[in-house]
């Protein structure tokens, strides 16, 4: 893998029913994550993706692509835009450093809004592995 090497993009329809089964997996009980009524209460355009999601599907985006061997050591994401129900999810990534046996690979996923996260995902190279 190869600075510069770019990751196949991910994209990922927000259904309700995704943004309401994954706040109830990582269980968060938020009620902007289930409760359309209550997140436009509190000023937002419908139910969103909550944190622990988000973080998870950068790691999926990275994981898929760097195979079920790979190791993360560490994931730096920004938040950006709210990632609404109704919206798709796009993620990109870059290889973007390659030492010791380990690749940083910058990651934007993109919502209709904007940037909803960017970061760095850091993995160890298979068979780098102590």
């Amino acid at each position: 893998m190869e600075i510069g090497a770019a990751l196949p993009e991910l994209s990922i329809d927000l259904t309700p029913t995704v943004v309401v089964s994954t706040a109830l997996a990582t269980m968060d009980f938020t009620p902007v994550h289930h409760d359309v009524e209550m997140a436009r209460g509190q000023g937002s355009k419908d139910i969103f993706l909550n944190i622990l999601t988000t973080m998870g599907l950068v790691e999926r985006y990275v994981t898929d692509w760097a195979g079920p061997e790979a190791v993360i050591e560490r994931i730096a994401v920004k938040l950006g835009v709210p990632a609404y129900a109704g919206d798709r999810l796009c993620f990109n990534g870059t290889v973007v450093a390659r030492e010791d046996g380990r690749l940083t690979v910058e990651v934007r996923g993109k919502v209709s809004l904007g940037d909803h996260a960017t970061g760095t995902v850091t993995l160890m190279e298979e068979g780098e592995r102590r």
